[in-house]
């Protein structure tokens, strides 16, 4: 496969992976903004996804709607939802002849859905969770389509490559971003309202309440989100995930040469896997997650690397 379409699958992948995870916190964070008896700030989601200027910021920071607007419709705004979904439809158009054309109209639909002016309508007057939900369940259609029509070759291992790394990056940020509240909140460490969201926007809900009797608690959250290997959206299953897919391109392909990633991708899953509760307490959360997420860029600067020829 050239490598100028294996980064095309891996970046479609990937910005709609990542469209999805911004989706999510923008769910919880709203949800969270409604439930809250004091001024609601969107600055650390704002920063973790833009590189607004602080004057900017502070005009929208409290305003939940401009907010959702300038993250979903701002076409100024790099990591939009419309700008992203634009860049993986642009992706799937150069490679049209190595997606099905099921995925491709349903990629197509999505985009079209998210330029319609009934869906900023939503977000400007009527209930904003509406128009969010419908967002998430084109991403879900888009990945059930990928994962029902895709041949399990090359092009597939690429997209769940991408996949997988931006959605464990994903998960790790939207914890990073909810803990980091904590610390200006205490209060929030036993409301209830506030981890069910959370867990809610990850698809997690239902299996915690299985997993866990005791009620809702941050280190259980903590646990589900980032050491559980049963859990789709958790940070060890996507890196997990990622390393098999490396793994069946080695084999298909014959490639041996590709012992940095190898190397990169065990080390971070054996970090993880070998990781408790306790362990993260002592090196602190937030510490504990940059570092994840930076091995997490290395492993996806170096198969830029091998695969793209990005230098």
């Amino acid at each position: 496969m050239l490598s100028r379409v294996a980064a095309n699958l891996y970046w479609l992948s990937r910005y709609v992976e990542r469209s999805d995870g911004i989706l999510r916190m923008l769910k919880i964070n709203y949800a969270s903004a409604q439930d809250s008896i004091h001024e609601f700030s969107w600055r650390p989601v704002i920063k973790l996804y833009t590189k607004l200027e602080d004057e900017s910021l502070d005009k929208i920071e409290h305003d939940s709607r401009d907010v959702l607007l300038y993250m979903i419709a701002g076409k100024e705004n790099p990591n939009s939802i419309i700008n992203m979904i634009t860049l993986a439809r642009e992706n799937a158009r150069s490679v049209q002849d190595h997606i099905t054309k099921d995925l491709w109209q349903c990629l197509n639909e999505y985009y079209h859905l998210i330029k319609d002016n009934k869906l900023i309508s939503f977000l400007k007057k009527d209930d904003p969770i509406s128009a969010l939900d419908i967002l998430i369940r084109q991403g879900m259609l888009y990945g059930g389509t990928a994962e029902a029509t895709m041949e399990r070759g090359e092009g597939t291992s690429f997209m769940n490559m991408g996949k997988y790394l931006e959605r464990s990056i994903q998960s790790a940020d939207i914890l990073d971003v909810k803990f980091g509240t904590i610390n200006n909140d205490p209060d929030l460490l036993t409301d209830t309202s506030y981890w069910k969201h959370l867990l809610l926007s990850l698809g997690g809900y239902e299996l915690y309440l299985k997993t866990y009797r005791q009620g809702f608690e941050a280190e259980n959250v903590l646990e589900l989100v980032v050491l559980n290997n049963d859990f789709p959206r958790s940070v060890l299953y996507s890196v997990n995930q990622v390393a098999q897919h490396l793994e069946r391109l080695r084999i298909n392909n014959n490639i041996s040469e590709i012992k940095e990633i190898t190397m990169l991708i065990g080390r971070l899953e054996s970090r993880i896997k070998y990781s408790t509760l306790t362990s993260i307490r002592q090196e602190g959360l937030h510490p504990y997650l940059y570092s994840i997420k930076k091995d997490l860029y290395d492993i996806g600067d170096a198969l830029n690397v091998q695969y793209f020829a990005y230098s």
